[in-house]
């Protein structure tokens, strides 16, 4: 299954939430907002970091930019939209609201 989060986890605890529920190797993908979970130097950095150890980590480069957001965590695959929909038509798809 494939996890969308798009709200920023430091207005929502969507991202902690998700947590418990992500199988191992489910891919996860942070868009919108969620995109400052990502971040290099964040207090959710070590969150991210784990769950990388269990599951591909990616997020839509395009919103990184459109945020301002230059320093992704080592390991969080940067993807494009086409990459999205691959990913969309691979796994169903539960979004995080």
């Amino acid at each position: 299954m494939l996890h969308t989060i798009n709200q920023s986890p430091f207005q929502s605890n969507t991202f902690e939430t998700t947590l418990r529920f992500i199988q191992p190797g489910d891919p996860v993908l942070f868009l919108q907002d969620g995109a400052y979970t990502v971040q290099s130097s964040n207090r959710f950095a070590d969150l991210v970091t784990e769950l990388m150890q269990t599951n591909p980590v990616h997020v839509l480069q395009p919103e990184l930019q459109a945020r301002g957001i230059g320093n992704p965590l080592d390991g969080v695959k940067l993807i494009g939209y086409s990459e999205f929909v691959d990913l969309a038509v691979e796994h169903q798809v539960n979004s995080w609201l």
